[in-house]
């Protein structure tokens, strides 16, 4: 068990050096980032406490992947498996339960804490037998393939807009549409195998074009009704709700670019921190985004023709 968090160290280190950066400045820069992000979110939203707990569960759920820990098993054993689980959860929760803590959510700390060594002990299939049909074309296949995946979340985000208009509250609205929002952008974070980006006889700047045309319009479609429903109920916010759904398009286009600014590798430290900070000063994203789009036409020469 001891040589399984020695090798999860080592590749943690591997990866943060490959990204051109000391592995303790490294750790010194997420936690920052984590910081910063935190505070802003507990700042701007009073539901930022569901929001600290849902992310944490949502990456433990990850790990509890059925085939990820059949291999722990397999590996292991059953009972080193067990306290593997156990300890990773652990070590997760530690900076959400701390965060928690901090703003003196104290319940909902022991809560998550409580949930996170139960989940330990399950595993979950990450998909399933049933097909689900989507609203999408089997082009833009991240939203194909994350919607099938992740589609309980969109009927939670429309519940959670029809309890905020009963309740005339305006920021759980904000939080079910940043929700569909969120979800999004978790569908650009692994990238393809290089032959689904060298069928399309595109080049680089019509295949980044297509992409953030086709994800705007796909994340339009399953945000409409939420924004709809806000303007209607809260006309006298049209600015801010236009402004949130403004914000929530220009983060689905950056991280989309970062993605191919890092291709074939993996979104790493460098594009993580720009996209983190940017969480916390939106204004940013003006600058990075034309950083990124620059890098991605770089990194796709190769496959694409110019």
């Amino acid at each position: 068990m001891k040589g399984y968090f020695n090798l999860q160290y080592v590749m943690t280190n591997r990866k943060i050096n490959e990204a051109g950066l000391n592995p303790l400045l490294g750790y010194l820069l997420a936690l920052t980032a984590f910081v910063l992000l935190s505070e802003y979110i507990f700042y701007k939203t009073e539901f930022a406490k569901y929001l600290v707990i849902l992310t944490c569960l949502s990456l433990q759920f990850k790990l509890s992947e059925k085939n990820r820990t059949d291999f722990l098993l397999s590996t292991f054993g059953d009972e080193s498996k067990m306290k593997i689980r156990v300890l990773e959860n652990f070590i997760l929760c530690i900076p959400f339960v701390s965060i928690l803590l901090c703003k003196s959510f104290l319940f909902e700390a022991i809560i998550l804490f409580l949930c996170s060594i139960i989940l330990a002990l399950f595993s979950f299939h990450s998909n399933f037998n049933l097909t689900i049909p989507t609203p999408f074309s089997k082009r833009p296949f991240e939203f194909s393939t994350g919607f099938r995946k992740t589609f309980l979340i969109f009927p939670i985000a429309y519940a959670l807009t029809v309890i905020a208009i009963n309740v005339d509250n305006l920021n759980l609205g904000i939080f079910a549409f940043l929700l569909v929002f969120l979800t999004s952008l978790s569908y650009y974070f692994k990238p393809e195998q290089e032959y689904y980006i060298w069928v399309h006889a595109e080049t680089p700047k019509v295949f980044l074009k297509n992409k953030v045309f086709n994800a705007s319009k796909n994340v339009i479609l399953l945000a409409i009704p939420i924004l709809f429903s806000l303007l209607i109920f809260y006309p006298s916010e049209f600015e801010l709700i236009l402004i949130f759904f403004l914000i929530g398009l220009l983060f689905l286009w950056t991280v989309i670019l970062a993605k191919y600014s890092a291709y074939p590798d993996e979104m790493n430290i460098p594009e993580g921190i720009m996209i983190a900070f940017s969480l916390y000063f939106p204004p940013l994203l003006l600058a990075i985004i034309p950083f990124f789009y620059l890098k991605s036409i770089n990194k796709l020469k190769y496959l694409l023709n110019d």
